[in-house]
């Protein structure tokens, strides 16, 4: 899947972000650019799958107090400062929907639907896209998270890897187990 998104950086962007961050771990004050850069990219994943405003500024609040406490364990790897973030946010969501007995809420978008409608060689039509969408959402929280940063935030293997501490092609085999997954659910609809 080639094409840039909000989610992806060049090199020289990745080297200046990680100099903040350094800067940050030697002094906390130095984070508030990467918390003006991702705090709202953070919010919308916490929110898109807890579906409770309130409750998404308070796991998003824990997730950069979380960052801010742990920086220092923080190693560049040669992917957005996100990918780190979003395991925080990925840890401390799960957390909060364990501890408060929530509901997960899953974050569908049509173009994602219609890209995976196309990769499962089927036509694209609304009463297909309602059951893909039944059937996502019975996927186990690790999978589902694995098909929303690939096709709705299309995130690239090495990022979805990073962000689950896997290695970029465990991430790409997992995903296309996952598709093979759906695509015999969803045939046998």
């Amino acid at each position: 899947m080639q094409g840039t998104s909000k989610y992806h950086q060049s090199n020289e962007q990745l080297l200046r972000e990680n100099e903040i961050i350094e800067a940050a771990k030697k002094n906390p004050q130095r984070f508030e650019p990467i918390y003006k850069k991702y705090h709202e990219q953070i919010f919308r994943y916490v929110y898109q799958r807890m579906d409770d405003k309130e409750q998404a500024f308070d796991v998003t609040s824990q997730v950069f107090l979380k960052a801010i406490t742990k920086l220092h364990k923080y190693e560049f790897k040669g992917v957005p400062f996100s990918s780190w973030l979003y395991r925080v946010a990925m840890s401390e969501v799960y957390q909060f929907l364990k501890d408060n007995s929530a509901n997960r809420t899953i974050n569908v978008d049509t173009s994602g639907l219609s890209e995976m409608i196309e990769e499962m060689d089927d036509n694209d039509r609304d009463e297909e896209k309602q059951m893909l969408i039944k059937v996502i959402g019975e996927l186990p929280e690790e999978e589902l998270q694995i098909i929303e940063m690939r096709y709705f935030e299309k995130r690239s293997y090495r990022e979805i890897g990073e962000i689950l501490g896997i290695a970029e092609n465990n991430a790409k085999v997992k995903t296309f187990r996952i598709v093979g997954k759906l695509k015999k659910s969803f045939q046998q609809m």
